[in-house]
């Protein structure tokens, strides 16, 4: 009987440990699904109360063959609501997605589009079986996402930040979600992305201020018992080349510039920043994976492979057709993430985190979240890659 128990605890051991998914699949999330006070308040749009929603369900095809709208499988939900969230999770982690990224917003000292994350997500009662970590998307705010207005110009709010803002937000983040079991880690370090590093640069005064910036941000990582911070940067052209503060090197190149700083790993956000849209998916993702190769020579920090599902921002704009991508299906979807995996494995020293733009970015037509046309076959195709080994 003991030697009974004995095999079938062993069995039970050996079949958890072929449970546990392999890679980190991490899709980012776009958190405007909701009732933004700030949408009204500051920006007077989206009075329908379901936050950018209300651009997705009016959008209407402007050519032969344009899908739109993109039709949720599961309508046009508040996903600030932690019972929305709990689907979510179990959905992600079922097929796959074990980590959200979460766009995250910081504009004029205060907090914008933390609803979906503080409400939703981290009220869920299933939200730490979910990885989370943040992308700081220090953009300058214009009239982008605002369906009625033509001028896409027009300036909300800069991306900017000073020295003393920056200090303050990262206290916040420290406390707020650093501290959190679930937040992800590299090396026991949370990890953090910033999406214009350009842009954070310009705000802090120069290369020497940033780091100084970067530096007490880790220095409080530390002090707060954490391992320090693991700086992410999003790869494409607002990552800049500038001039190297290494006392006699003069060469311009994006690695000087993350390694000055500190930065431990890089990442994608979307093809689209460096890849033209206006093109067939099979052609335009084949382009996009072929840039791994360049990506792992340029630079000496691990360089985490990324894959888009698709681009089409049509539904923010009134006037003209935008440039998008056709022909994406589910099947060229699984094509790229095998290549994606395939890097991951062809690097085994660093962490097998994959990025997928995105979880819910249907205003630029870019979702895993099921659709009336191809219903769960995205996340199938997830599935397919990294979980049923």
């Amino acid at each position: 009987m003991k030697v009974y128990h004995l095999f079938a605890l062993l069995f039970m051991f050996n079949a958890s440990a072929f449970a546990q998914q392999k890679y980190d699949v991490a899709a980012y999330v776009w958190p405007a699904y909701h009732d933004e006070p700030r949408f009204k308040q500051e920006m007077n749009i989206f009075h329908d109360g379901k936050g950018e929603w209300e651009a997705v369900y009016k959008a209407k095809p402007k050519f032969e063959g344009h899908r739109q709208p993109r039709v949720p499988l599961w309508g046009y939900l508040d996903e600030a609501d932690p019972k929305v969230q709990e689907k979510v999770i179990d959905t992600a982690l079922k097929y796959g997605v074990n980590t959200f990224i979460f766009d995250w917003y910081w504009y004029d000292d205060k907090p914008f589009l933390e609803g979906v994350l503080n409400n939703g997500f981290l009220k869920a009662k299933n939200n730490e079986k979910m990885k989370f970590y943040l992308m700081w998307a220090n953009h300058t705010h214009t009239t982008y996402i605002d369906p009625n207005e033509p001028d896409k110009s027009k300036v909300y709010r800069q991306g900017e930040v000073t020295a003393d803002i920056f200090d303050r937000f990262t206290d916040h983040i420290i406390k707020d979600y650093f501290s959190r079991p679930n937040y992800y880690k590299i090396d026991g370090k949370p990890v953090f992305a910033i999406y214009e590093l350009g842009t954070f640069i310009n705000g802090l005064g120069g290369m020497k201020e940033a780091k100084l910036a970067l530096d007490k941000f880790k220095d409080k990582c530390v002090k707060a018992g954490l391992k320090g911070v693991h700086l992410q940067a999003i790869l494409w052209g607002a990552l800049p080349a500038t001039i190297s503060a290494t006392p006699g090197d003069k060469t311009e190149t994006q690695e000087n510039t993350v390694k000055y700083l500190g930065f431990e790993g890089l990442t994608n956000y979307q093809w689209c920043h460096f890849i033209p849209t206006n093109q067939d998916y099979a052609s335009w993702g084949e382009q996009a994976v072929a840039k791994y190769k360049e990506f792992d020579e340029n630079f000496s920090i691990p360089y985490f492979p990324h894959v888009s599902i698709d681009w089409d921002p049509n539904p923010r704009y009134p006037g003209a057709a935008q440039p998008a991508v056709s022909g994406v299906t589910p099947e060229k979807l699984e094509r790229f993430l095998y290549k994606a995996k395939q890097y991951a494995d062809e690097h085994p020293n660093q962490r097998p985190l994959i990025t997928i733009n995105a979880w819910n970015e249907w205003a630029e037509g870019s979702s895993l979240e099921p659709d009336t046309l191809y219903k769960y076959g995205y996340l199938e195709a997830v599935k397919r890659v990294f979980k049923d080994q």
